[in-house]
């Protein structure tokens, strides 16, 4: 499993843990077992392999950091949308937004044109050109402002 497909499992696990009522744990626990992905698997290819240990470290910690750090991501998306709140922009999209902006914030080990990317490529398999193009926006424009632009980027992923 890649890189790729562990952030899109996490983006579903997060926007599944926003509607369930559950915790990130609760979620994780259910979602994220051999069990759960066979089930799925049928009609998501995406769920065909299970993940290693360090992409289950992964997806957790985005699941989970996503969570905790809800608020804090929200503020930032309607700062960027400028007039939106973020009950108006489509639950996907928002989904996708907290898990880059996360990235970015808080997994230095992370590119932020990766995080951005990879945002954007998950937002095209599920949203329309008009959203994805949206997402973008709000990306570059948060990392416009917010992120020292003398800062280093990591290397690689």
């Amino acid at each position: 499993m890649t890189r790729t497909a562990a952030r899109e499992i996490a983006m579903h696990l997060s926007f599944q843990q926003v509607f369930s009522r559950l915790t990130p744990e609760e979620v994780l626990s259910r979602e994220l077992t051999p069990e759960a992905f066979e089930d799925r698997s049928a009609d998501e290819p995406l769920y065909a392999a299970f993940p290693d240990q360090d992409q289950q470290a992964y997806i957790s910690q985005l699941v989970c950091g996503v969570d905790q750090h809800r608020e804090e991501l929200d503020g930032y998306i309607e700062k960027y949308a400028k007039d939106w709140r973020v009950s108006r922009i489509d639950r996907v999209a928002a989904a996708i937004m907290r898990l880059a902006i996360y990235e970015i914030l808080y997994m230095p080990q992370v590119p932020r044109k990766v995080a951005i990317n990879e945002a954007v490529e998950i937002a095209k398999k599920y949203l329309d050109l008009e959203v994805v193009g949206f997402i973008n926006g709000i990306l570059g424009s948060f990392v416009r402002a917010e992120c020292p632009q003398d800062a280093a980027e990591p290397e690689g992923e």
